[in-house]
């Protein structure tokens, strides 16, 4: 046994509203910068539909991920290091920019600067890549517009597996909203496919980035990601994805996305796991047995010989026990409501997900029985307005049971809540009718409606000395640039302090509760939201201007 500790998250997509300030966020401090128009590291797709880049699901075209070949052995389904190197300079596997989306903006100066007349002036579209007028007809958030109807969901991979299932009729309709960042996958198919070992799994959070100067440009990583989260930037010729914000959480501030979430619906905390079974679990001949395979592979933190050999592999004290208060690992490994994105992939994702149970209380409601009892819940989920088939190609390989189990215990929960709540007397019978205790029914009800901000988030940070020996650093913008005139003419001395704010500074002033007075912030520059561009307010020291001979 190697016990390894890998930063992971779940999302509650019974909260999810699809506002998609997440999305926004994400980008406004990851993806503003040239090159990065079309790129969405965290985007809001509506299900069903065809995501986002279009169809990236369907791996008959894509290739993506792993498969088993003859031996029963792991091999990436776009082919081993012969077919890579013969189509190197050409990878036909890979979506086009119509399948992503061709970025545009709108011509809003002629908004402005229309002389008066009787027409009304009109802000046509034009491309970011080319410059020219285009006519939009695509996006990353397209299917949105038109709700799971049947105009695209016909066209969605998962609806294609299915179709005796799903009824695309308008009384049958039905939707719901999936956030998708990178999976950080414990057995990541786009590191096995970059020739040049540019992507890497760092070993003390199990975070998936690419290191830019290693980056060739070969673009296998975007065939070798089956969820298409590999964006390749062609300004700087270097592919990039979501790095888990892992600037904020090194300092114990979650992700960007998490932060901004409006439902609370993300959730981050550490699982441990045994390095030396994730081949063996990904090697599962049945698709449908990953979701168990995986669940093997992680650890029991209140196990005291895991919490040995965790300190004999050199995982901190401090990782163990924040794996021991993880939300995370309490919804995954205890609970059991959360489960993993397309694990047929044989990545072993580790962004989870709890399926949604809300329509099953709306489509009883309009029978004119009680929705909340739960006889009446657990006879619907069969019959639910989502088809459990349709969440059981998402998240269990096509096997039901896995999903079925999820929502009974969701519906138990809801039913058994309500007695509480109108002052009736809780009925053990409904939390053992589902494997769980009253225990266990009031502990995850505090996880999914009242958890607090440090019981969503438990992050341990990297290096908390380190960052706080970063605060209110010097910052040497240039030669001369801030310096106060020395004894061998201007610019020749000290440079003055400029005060940057670090990500420390920053997870103080933004978990202390406390208003910041603009005037605090005076000479500080957050380098979190500066798109590299401009000079903000702030980045540069004060030089009061010089006086010209005569003035007083």
């Amino acid at each position: 046994m190697r016990v390894m500790a890998q930063l992971a998250m779940v999302m509650n997509l019974d909260k999810c509203i699809g506002c998609h300030t997440c999305s926004v966020t994400c980008k406004q401090a990851w993806t503003n910068r040239s090159g990065t128009e079309y790129v969405w590291f965290n985007n809001v797709e509506t299900r069903p539909g065809q995501g986002y880049p279009r169809r990236y699901e369907d791996q008959d075209r894509w290739r993506g991920g792993w498969e088993l070949d003859r031996r029963g052995r792991l091999r990436p389904r776009s082919g081993g290091r012969a077919r890579r190197l013969l189509t190197i300079f050409s990878n036909p596997l890979m979506p086009s920019i119509g399948d992503y989306y061709e970025p545009w903006t709108y011509d809003y100066a002629s908004l402005t600067t229309a002389p008066l007349g009787d027409d009304f002036p009109v802000a046509r579209p034009h491309s970011l890549v080319s410059g020219e007028r285009m006519k939009v007809e695509w996006s990353a958030n397209w299917d949105d517009d038109l709700g799971g109807g049947p105009a695209l969901a016909a066209a969605d991979p998962v609806v294609e597996k299915i179709a005796q299932d799903v009824r695309l009729d308008y009384e049958r309709v039905f939707m719901f909203y999936l956030p998708r960042i990178c999976e950080h996958c414990l057995n990541p198919s786009c590191m096995a496919a970059c020739p040049s070992g540019a992507i890497y799994k760092r070993e003390e959070d199990g975070i998936v980035l690419v290191d830019q100067d290693r980056c060739r440009g070969w673009r296998m990583c975007v065939t070798g990601c089956p969820y298409k989260k590999v964006y390749f930037n062609h300004r700087t010729g270097k592919a990039e994805k979501c790095t888990f914000c892992y600037p904020r959480v090194e300092v114990g501030l979650p992700t960007v996305c998490s932060e901004t979430c409006v439902g609370r619906l993300r959730y981050l905390g550490v699982l441990l796991y045994d390095a030396d079974r994730v081949a063996e679990a990904a090697e599962t001949e049945d698709d449908t047995a990953l979701y168990e395979a995986q669940l093997g592979v992680f650890l029991d933190p209140e196990d005291p010989d895991v919490r040995a050999a965790a300190r004999r592999d050199g995982v901190p004290d401090a990782w163990v026990r924040a794996a021991r208060d993880s939300p995370v690992h309490a919804l995954v490994n205890r609970f059991r409501v959360a489960l993993p994105l397309h694990p047929e992939y044989r990545t072993m994702p580790m962004v989870w997900y709890i399926p949604p149970l809300s329509p099953v209380v709306d489509a009883l409601r309009g029978t004119g029985h009680d929705a909340e009892d739960a006889g009446n819940l657990f006879g619907a989920i069969e019959t639910l307005r989502i088809p459990v088939s349709y969440l059981a190609e998402l998240f269990s390989a096509g096997d039901p049971e896995p999903v079925t189990r999820v929502l009974r215990r969701l519906a138990a929960l809801r039913s058994y809540m309500r007695d509480r709540n109108l002052g009736d007397p809780a009925d053990p019978a409904k939390a053992e009718a589902v494997g769980m205790t009253g225990r266990d029914m009031d502990d995850l009800y505090r996880l999914l409606a009242l958890a607090r901000y440090e019981e969503r988030y438990v992050i341990p940070t990297q290096a908390e000395a380190e960052a706080a020996a970063l605060e209110e650093s010097v910052c040497p913008v240039g030669e001369d640039a801030g310096a106060r005139p020395g004894p061998f003419g201007e610019a020749s001395g000290r440079p003055e302090r400029a005060s940057v704010e670090s990500f420390h500074a920053l997870r103080d002033r933004q978990t202390g509760g406390a208003l910041v007075h603009p005037a605090d912030r005076k000479g500080r520059v957050n380098l979190l939201n500066w798109d590299g561009q401009g000079r903000p307010g702030g980045l540069f020291p004060h030089r009061p201007k010089k006086k010209k001979e005569g003035e007083e």
